[in-house]
């Protein structure tokens, strides 16, 4: 496990492009972002939360099953980037799993993290993942700053998606910070 760095999902965010996890290893000023499902990201939030629903979702039901069976998580790895695509396992121990011999599941990243998150399981990055695919974390904190027809650009592709999914109330917010935008270039020009 020496070329393993132990994380935490640093934030999650929604993006143009999708759903992400940032995946922030202790004591490193990088960041490894993961897209993922919307439904998975539903059920990451939930878990992070703290919010108790009335019927176990997938993610509980593996779990429950695992606790039934007197197995136990030790840690998620995310391993390998292959094809462009994270690569996560789950290592679980008990009954004849040894933690000399555990029992090692291949899994989406996006479930691996929904897992942890429920009972605060240990996340493992690999450093060859690290180094591939890690981001400075002023990226994150200090955006690049955009010119107002990138602005403009992105909020008119997001007012078309929103327009597009039926998600109208989205789509008026969207509306108000392109009419905001326009009203700032407008005052900023010379009369």
């Amino acid at each position: 496990m020496r070329d393993m760095f132990i994380c935490e999902i640093w934030s999650i965010v929604k993006t143009r492009h999708g759903n992400a996890i940032l995946l922030k290893p202790r004591h490193m000023e990088i960041i490894v972002p993961i897209f993922i499902g919307s439904l998975e990201m539903q059920s990451i939030l939930i878990a992070k939360e703290g919010i108790n629903l009335s019927r176990p979702m997938t993610h509980d039901l593996f779990l429950n099953m695992l606790k039934h069976v007197n197995l136990s998580i030790k840690r998620i790895e995310v391993h390998e980037l292959k094809d462009d695509t994270f690569h996560a396992r789950m290592i679980i121990v008990g009954g004849e799993y040894s933690i000399g011999k555990p029992l090692v599941l291949d899994c989406r990243p996006s479930d691996a993290f929904a897992i942890a998150e429920r009972k605060k399981y240990p996340i493992f990055i690999s450093a060859s993942v690290l180094e591939e695919t890690g981001i400075p974390m002023d990226f994150f904190i200090n955006p690049p700053e955009e010119n107002a027809d990138d602005k403009y650009r992105h909020l008119r592709e997001q007012l078309d998606q929103a327009v597009a999914e039926e998600e109208y109330e989205q789509a008026a917010e969207i509306r108000d910070l392109i009419r905001k935008l326009e009203n700032e270039v407008d005052n900023s020009l010379p009369d």
